[in-house]
Parts: C-alpha cells; structure tokens; sequence
C-alpha cells in the first residue's frame, strides 16, 4: 500500500460553504420523506453482510478478461500468463480504487449538502447518506487493503470534478454533480460488476452499495425537479455547461493510463485499443444510460445539450428511456394505493 500513502495522504483545501438553518421542519416534501423513512429502513452493516473470510486471489480473473481494454488485441496476445495476471490485479485494483475515492468524494458532498440545502426534508434524508457513503468507503478500503493489497491514487480526472463539487458553494451544484453524475454514473459501473464478476464477495459487495446508491440517485433527481423550476435560462445554461463538462471528465476516467504506464505498457497504443474494445464501448454507453434521462427529468437537456451529448455518443438514451426515479416512484404509488384498498 506504497502509492496512496506516499502522494499526499492528507490533503485540506479550502472551500466556500453556505450553512443554512431551517426552523420551520415543515414536512411537506412527501416524496423526500418517504426516501428518509426508506434508508432508514435499509441500513446494513458491512461487518456482518459480507463475508470476509472469503480467500481471493488477486490475480484470478476476478471480472472478465473482456473488460481489460485491450484484451483480444495482438497487445494482449503477446503477454505472458504472469504478465496477464499482473494485469488483471492492476486493472482491477484501478478500478475499486477509483471507486473508494469517489466514495468519499460523496461522503465530503453529502455533508456539504446537509449543511446547505434549504429543506427540512432532505437535510434528513441527507444524514442518512452520510452514512451510507462512510459504510461504502469502508467497504471497498476493506476489500482493497485485505483481498488486493494493493492500490492506486485518485485518477486526475476524478479528484478534477470531486474539487469542482466540492469548491462550488451552491447547493444545487453538489446535487448536479455528486447525486445526478457521479451516483449516476457509479450505479452503472456497479450495476456491470455485479452482473459479471466471478468473485464472490466482490459481487456481494458490490450489491449491497446499490442498494443504496439507488436511493442517492433519487434524492437527486428529486430535490432538483422542484428548484430547477425556480431558475432562469442563463442560470439553466450554467448548469447544462457544468453536467456536460463532468460528462466528459467521468469519460475520461476509464481509459486506465494509469494501468498502462503500471505496466510499462505504450499508453496512448492501450487507449486507443480501449477506446475500439466492443466491451468497453457497451461499458462505456452503460455509465451514460443511467444520466440522460434524468438530465431530461430536469429540464436540462435544451437543443444545445443533445448536439454535445450526441458528440458524445449518448444521446440515444434520450428517447424510449425513462427516468428510474420516475419508475421507483410510480411503483411507490401503486403499492401505496394497493395497501390503501386493502386497509379498506
């Protein structure tokens, strides 16, 4: 564990921050409250979930072979069994550390949040989130330090967007970028290694956050709905700039240059070899599957917007997609109904 203690371990930056008292605790946000009692409710403790007695074996092929980017290319045809192994333990391990950085990226926004958002409601539901995102941050620390031993700093583009959420003194910037963008696209990573890993308590892990992350998203999506309403066009605009613009840092993020340059490999032959994997691709359009939609559900998705996200290749997920906070909530109501004719 030589890199991350090596390369600043500590880092303080200052920042604006708003703290804004509510002495009204009107609870009128109904959708909001729900949420609240929700987490409540799912709380789990990462200590008795999981088992940690798992044995892994760091250089098994833990996820696909497919999912390294230049798998199935003459680069990779040329390694060795051990140099693939090593591979695989440094890819891997790339990508959980990402994942740990950018959990307590949203444990430092959420709290953030709970200190400046306006509304009774979500500086409720906020605390709960706070929890959730110290429970993630242990969690994947455990699986990294005790099953990979092993780690890597936090990507640049990452620590970029994690500066910009956190340095904007505006409430609804914080939601933007940590709710809508970064749990959104998180929730696709996730989803993907669930639905492929061969390892066990990986795949375990992995579930078990997105149960939460779910509800983060929502929380989000939610909370802005309302305030988005409330802003003029050139105040819209900034936001669609600053959506767009995370866009592409989380693009950024997964071309693993870091992977490469670990293992002496040429860097810019293993991206552009990543950036033309089929696995990648659908990778790729899987993070952004999960965004689009609610960036509609905002109102942010003007004639200007859908020019840069069709740039990016995103922009189908527009049309005959639905927002799954959009979903979660009409499932809400229809079991709500349902036990209102029942009681009946």
């Amino acid at each position: 564990m030589d890199r991350l203690r090596a390369d600043r371990p500590i880092e303080t930056t200052r920042v604006p921050q708003d703290v804004t008292y509510n002495w009204e605790y009107d609870n009128t946000r109904a959708q909001l409250e729900r949420l609240y009692q929700h987490a409540k409710r799912d709380q789990w403790d990462g200590d008795k979930r999981l088992d940690w007695s798992t044995s892994v074996d760091p250089n098994a092929e833990l996820v696909p072979d497919a999912a390294i980017g230049i798998w199935g290319t003459p680069m990779w045809d040329k390694l060795t069994k051990s140099e693939i192994e090593k591979l695989r333990h440094e890819a891997i391990t790339w990508q959980l550390c990402q994942f740990l950085h950018g959990e307590q990226g949203a444990l430092l926004a959420t709290a953030q949040i709970v200190d400046s958002v306006p509304w009774y409601e979500a500086k409720m539901y906020g605390s709960t989130q706070v929890m959730d995102e110290a429970r993630h941050v242990e969690v994947y620390r455990r699986y990294v330090q005790e099953k990979l031993e092993h780690d890597y700093p936090v990507n640049p583009n990452l620590k970029k967007l994690l500066d910009q959420i956190l340095s904007d003194s505006r409430w609804d910037m914080k939601f933007l970028g940590m709710q809508i963008i970064v749990e959104g696209l998180a929730l696709a990573a996730f989803g993907t290694i669930r639905d492929s890993a061969n390892e066990p308590l990986l795949k375990e892990l992995v579930a078990a956050v997105m149960e939460d992350e779910s509800r983060h998203v929502a929380f989000g999506v939610i909370s802005l709905r309302e305030h988005m309403q409330s802003l003029g066009e050139a105040e819209k605009k900034e936001r669609e700039d600053f959506v767009y613009e995370a866009c592409v840092l989380m693009r950024d993020r997964i071309l693993n240059h870091e992977v490469w340059e670990s293992m002496g490999m040429p860097v810019e032959a293993c991206v552009e070899a990543s950036l033309e994997s089929p696995f990648a691709k659908e990778y790729r359009r899987r993070l952004f599957k999960k965004i689009v939609p609610n960036v509609k559900s905002l109102g942010l998705l003007s004639d200007r917007q859908r020019e840069r996200f069709a740039d990016l290749g995103v922009l189908e997920f527009e049309s005959g997609t639905t927002s799954d906070i959009d979903q979660a909530i009409e499932e809400e109501r229809r079991r709500q109904a349902g036990l209102e004719r029942e009681a009946a």
